[in-house]
């Protein structure tokens, strides 16, 4: 057992071929109803069908393997407004992501708290946690944070477009006043 302070060697680093990197530790979570509430009309909407998702968590230090949540979900149809809906997934990951929160999280942490560059990040990400996250992914999850953009914050700026600022014909009222203008003349 290493104590703390103390170097231990990356076991992965100098592997070139991604056949001689650790197998993933395969967890599995269940999100299959039998049936749940329409999120339109509220009324109770069976499963037609189910649906499988692979999300990449912070890997397992001690056996030193990346750990992969393999989540199965029940897919619904409402039989009142036909809606088709997915049971809900939001506390692991975000929609179309291949990583769980706690890896979103801990990655912008290490740019925006710790300073790290995204490379390192990515490559701290790895040695530590045993997920492999390119650095561009972890790039695009910052400024989503909003947590490294520069300049001044867009809330204050006037909602209107330029044409109406300027009161161009063919936006709303800038037109009726021309109208109005070329009527008292």
């Amino acid at each position: 057992m290493i104590g703390p302070g103390e170097y231990a060697p990356d076991v992965t680093e100098g592997i070139t071929c991604i056949a001689d990197l650790p197998e993933p530790k395969v967890v599995r979570r269940s999100r299959n109803y039998p049936s749940r509430r329409c999120p339109r009309c509220g009324q109770r909407a069976g499963r037609c069908g189910l649906g499988r998702r692979t999300l990449h968590d912070l890997g397992d230090v001690r056996a030193g393997r990346p750990v992969d949540l393999v989540v199965t979900y029940s897919k619904h149809k409402c039989p009142h407004c036909h809606q088709r809906f997915t049971a809900d997934t939001s506390d692991l990951a975000q929609p179309k992501c291949r990583y769980t929160r706690r890896v979103q999280d801990l990655a912008v942490r290490l740019v925006a708290e710790d300073g790290l560059p995204y490379r390192n990040a990515s490559w701290h990400l790895w040695r530590d946690h045993r997920v492999f996250v390119p650095y561009a992914t972890i790039q695009n999850w910052v400024e989503a944070a909003g947590e490294k953009k520069s300049g001044p914050p867009v809330h204050h700026l006037p909602r209107r477009g330029p044409g109406r600022l300027q009161r161009l014909p063919g936006h709303g009222r800038g037109l009726r006043r021309s109208l109005l203008r070329a009527q008292h003349r």
